[in-house]
């Protein structure tokens, strides 16, 4: 199998349009028309990580955080990031990462983390901007539903639960072919009207081109009439951090037992002034940008990682800042990255790396 094969199938899950800016999500070493057998799975990359992709004999390495995030000038493995880029080259181990874009989506890192934490009606916590599109397309009537069909099954018409959402009207086009035109209906120099459906509906900006595609392909006429405009909505599918409730309020202590006994490692807290905790928010990584929205959504407490001492004092009582630490509250994404591989590749082998890259310890 190719890697651009499992690649294409990892960024239909989650596209590299939804990654940060300061993010290095994608192909950071290898040739996507290379082949491989399987893939070694890992959330970070480190030179033992390609060490045993080397003794495993597999070619193909997919990580959650990229080894390279900013530019690399020189190759000359002065630190463990060039010195694992120069190994995993000159084995011919390709590396992919699956980062800030695996975040964004509903169905990525924090449902994970949701799941696991027994937590119900899981929904985005910071929904996205800017990732929406309606488009409008005027189709004659006749060929209206197979237009609109195809860029529903292109992508289009999906909001939050519901699938294949589209507005639809009937009205007059009106048009003059030219000289230099090839009319489907119609003749050179008279105007002509034709009953058309105007078709609008709502797509991510990621498969605009997709969409388009799809239909024109079933479009009638040689120039097909359509616009697209950006949207402020934000969609339910794509942001940063969770939130969802347990159905039953626990205690503090019930509640950080539950998080240690998940997760592992040392919770390091706040206070708690509100009472019993239902409500809780989330975040794989360094969360801590998200406390005023979890502050403002009405959560009990908030569980992410990487707060800085100061940062805690900004819970002001009105709810428990939990952190469990980077790797630990991220330390599922290996084996949520191999379950939606497996469920599409039958034939194809991707393991979890046996390497421990946690860079804390505890004593």
């Amino acid at each position: 199998m190719k890697i651009s094969e499992i690649i294409a199938h990892l960024e239909q899950w989650a596209p590299p349009a939804l990654q940060e800016s300061y993010d290095n999500s994608g192909l950071l070493c290898g040739h996507p028309q290379q082949e491989t057998t399987g893939c070694l799975v890992t959330l970070d990359v480190t030179e033992a990580v390609i060490e045993e992709a080397i003794r495993l004999g597999i070619s193909f390495v997919v990580a959650h955080h990229p080894v390279v995030f900013s530019g690399i000038k020189k190759l000359t493995g002065r630190d463990w990031v060039q010195r694992t880029i120069i190994k995993a080259i000159k084995h011919d181990v390709a590396i992919y990462a699956i980062h800030t874009n695996l975040d964004h989506v509903h169905t990525g890192v924090n449902r994970r983390i949701g799941e696991l934490l027994g937590l119900e009606k899981l929904q985005i916590l910071d929904p996205k901007e800017q990732t929406l599109l309606k488009m409008v397309v005027l189709a004659p009537r006749d060929v209206a539903p197979q237009v609109q069909a195809a860029m529903c099954e292109a992508g289009a018409g999906q909001i939050g639960a519901y699938k294949d959402c589209a507005f639809v009207s009937t009205g007059e086009g009106f048009f003059r072919p030219t000289d230099e035109a090839q009319p489907t209906i119609g003749a050179h120099g008279q105007l002509e009207k034709v009953e058309e459906q105007r078709i609008e509906v709502i797509l991510p900006t990621w498969k605009k081109e997709a969409v388009l595609k799809a239909a024109r392909a079933h479009h009638s006429y040689e120039e097909m009439a359509y616009y697209i405009q950006k949207l402020e909505n934000t969609s339910a599918d794509y942001g940063s951090g969770m939130m969802g409730v347990w159905q039953e309020p626990r205690t503090l202590e019930d509640t950080l037992e539950k998080i240690k006994s998940t997760f592992g490692g040392v919770v390091r807290y706040t206070k708690n002034e509100r009472g019993p905790i239902r409500k809780v928010a989330f975040c794989g990584g360094s969360g801590s940008f998200l406390l005023a929205k979890a502050k403002a959504e009405g959560a009990d407490l908030f569980l992410t990682a990487d707060f800085k001492y100061h940062q805690f004092f900004d819970a002001e009582d009105q709810i428990v800042i939990a952190d469990i630490g980077h790797f630990e509250i991220e330390q599922f994404t290996s084996q949520l990255i191999v379950d939606h591989l497996k469920q599409k590749f039958t034939t194809f082998a991707p393991q979890i790396t046996t390497v421990n890259t946690n860079p804390v310890g505890y004593y």
